[in-house]
């Protein structure tokens, strides 16, 4: 695990990523404002608030950094958002005091046939599915007990809850991954057309954890101006959620990409490893901390660390454009 030659040493204990949050949110907070207002000369930021953790505590930051009147909160529903999203966004945005804007993008996604396009691609699977039923895609969950490939499987929930799972080709998960990923691009078109009416800046809402993942859609929740939680893991957001006051049925909620009819969660659908363990294993990975070391750490055996380790790998490669500038000759 160690690069040979290596004589760098990293602490490893399951305390590593606890951070000092008020010398963290300052920080941060000047990290906002010299960007907005010397490097880019704006007046405030734009933010998604999604009702999760992430925007909740981007909102908190530029709050304190800017004042509650240069802050504005986007609100984006579309037909198939948990209804919880839109009810924390304003409760959120109520608790800091700033104001809001709602856009309902459903018509943008009818107009660009995202729900017709996706929708045949699904009864091709189940010809019985119809707008009365909602789905969502999971990943396998049993990530640390055994090899596996990662395959997606769909499932859909009818009107009683009675739910049907098949597996599908990868032909069929990109072009409903394609639909999906309209969804945060028309978002992200009208966080810009309200950032630049009022000479804003969009702030993002990524954090490294979905970073070094690729966890992030490419010219959607991708594309922003600053990111100024992408250097802190996600249980390092919840800790700056506590200080800051982050409403409580936020910190609850459990982390969700919220982009399908039926709720899923992005240990689900994506990373298959809750983020207590995925972070430190990030962490170790990021490091280069030995296989032994993690193991006595974490109380994992070494297949199970390796099997982490190349699911980490695969994620990283096959995502490795989202975090680089288009490729050019010069």
């Amino acid at each position: 695990m160690t690069k040979k030659g290596s004589v760098r040493q990293v602490e490893f204990n399951r305390d590593i990523l606890k951070i000092n949050p008020e010398a963290e949110v300052e920080k941060i907070y000047q990290f906002i404002r010299g960007m907005i207002l010397k490097n880019f000369k704006r007046r405030g930021a734009v933010i998604g608030l999604s009702g999760g953790i992430d925007s909740a505590v981007v909102a908190e930051l530029c709050v304190r950094a800017l004042g509650k009147e240069k802050v504005l909160g986007l609100l984006l529903p579309e037909k198939e958002s948990n209804p919880v999203s839109l009810e924390f966004g304003q409760k959120q945005a109520i608790k800091m005091g700033i104001e809001t804007t709602k856009v309902d993008i459903t018509r943008n996604l009818k107009y660009f046939s995202v729900y017709k396009r996706r929708d045949a691609i699904i009864k091709r699977i189940f010809p019985e599915f119809d707008e009365t039923y909602t789905f969502h895609i999971t990943l396998p969950q049993n990530l640390l007990e055994k090899d596996r490939f990662n395959y997606h499987s769909i499932t859909i929930v009818n009107e009683n809850g009675a739910r049907k799972t098949k597996r599908i080709s990868a032909v069929d998960w990109l072009q409903i991954s394609a639909c999906q990923n309209m969804k945060q691009r028309t978002r992200m078109i009208q966080l810009y057309y309200y950032a630049e009416k009022n000479n804003y800046i969009v702030a993002g809402t990524t954090n490294k954890s979905e970073i070094m993942q690729g966890f992030f859609v490419k010219f959607g929740d991708g594309g922003v101006d600053i990111e100024p939680i992408a250097h802190l893991y996600k249980i390092q957001v919840y800790q700056l959620a506590h200080h800051l006051g982050v409403i409580e049925e936020i910190i609850n909620r459990p982390p969700s990409p919220d982009t399908y009819s039926f709720p899923v969660t992005d240990k689900e659908f994506y990373f298959c490893i809750e983020y207590e363990l995925l972070d430190l294993l990030l962490y170790a990975y990021e490091n280069n901390v030995p296989y032994h070391t993690i193991s006595n750490v974490l109380d994992l055996g070494e297949k199970q660390i390796r099997r982490a380790f190349r699911d980490f790998k695969a994620k990283e490669q096959a995502t490795w454009d989202l975090r680089k500038l288009p490729p050019t000759l010069t």
